[in-house]
């Protein structure tokens, strides 16, 4: 179930927020956790304040397209329709996205919104990606919970305008990342996915268990170990 106005978590959420926040993920090593991450013991205060399931449950009935006849249960992808971060400023939030992470930014002149090119310090692999419309691909929005993964731990619950907030929320569960990193990712949590760059993996990890904590979602007993062993291993 979503809980509205988690306010305990507000203040621990209000630091995570301005770490990940952080730029500078460029030339990141193998050992040396990204600019930005989360501490350990940020992490380890985030994950208790996280349920835990036994393991991810599959209830049915996730469907995400939108055409006729379809479930759409997290609304149309990228809409400004919704009243969390961004919503109804005139920009879907695919491109308020890119907009917000990425450097030497142009947008398309004739609506300020549509980002045509720029440059990803990519949180995930730790590369610098050149970004061009042309090829939309190379850099794609991930869902750092997983629509699906959140439609099974409990968002089949929510309310619609719930669910499309989650699905478009730029502050807490959208990230520009390489696109064949996001596709090799899929619908995979933390148990069985951990970015390819061990250094973003405190980042990761402070990303995904905020978007749980805002949210209301738990974790499964896999996700938790593996959030651990990732907590142990940043400063």
């Amino acid at each position: 179930m979503w809980h509205k106005g988690r306010t305990f978590l507000l203040p621990l959420l209000g630091v995570i927020i301005t770490l990940l926040a952080a730029t500078g993920c460029e030339s990141i090593g193998q050992v040396t956790p990204a600019p930005g991450s989360p501490s350990r013991a940020q992490l380890e205060r985030l994950l208790a304040a996280v349920p835990t399931v036994p393991k991810r449950p599959r209830p049915g009935g996730y469907d995400r397209g939108c055409g006729t006849g379809q479930g759409c249960v997290f609304g149309p992808a990228w809409t400004d329709d919704h009243d969390g971060p961004g919503g109804h400023d005139g920009c879907d939030s695919r491109n308020t996205v890119l907009a917000r992470q990425l450097g030497a930014v142009r947008v398309r002149p004739a609506d300020g919104c549509v980002v045509v090119s720029g440059v990803l310090n990519d949180p995930y692999t730790g590369r610098r990606i050149a970004f061009d419309r042309s090829d939309a691909k190379a850099v794609q929005i991930d869902h750092v919970y997983p629509l699906a993964a959140a439609w099974d731990l409990g968002a089949s619950g929510w309310p619609p305008p719930v669910r499309v907030r989650f699905a478009n929320d730029v502050d807490f569960n959208l990230l520009a990342v390489d696109g064949k990193t996001n596709e090799d990712k899929g619908d995979r949590t933390p148990g069985d996915w951990l970015p390819p760059a061990r250094a973003t993996h405190c980042f990761y990890a402070g990303k995904y268990l905020t978007a749980a904590n805002r949210y209301g979602l738990p974790v499964t007993a896999a996700d938790r170990d593996a959030l651990r062993r990732v907590a142990r291993g940043c400063p």
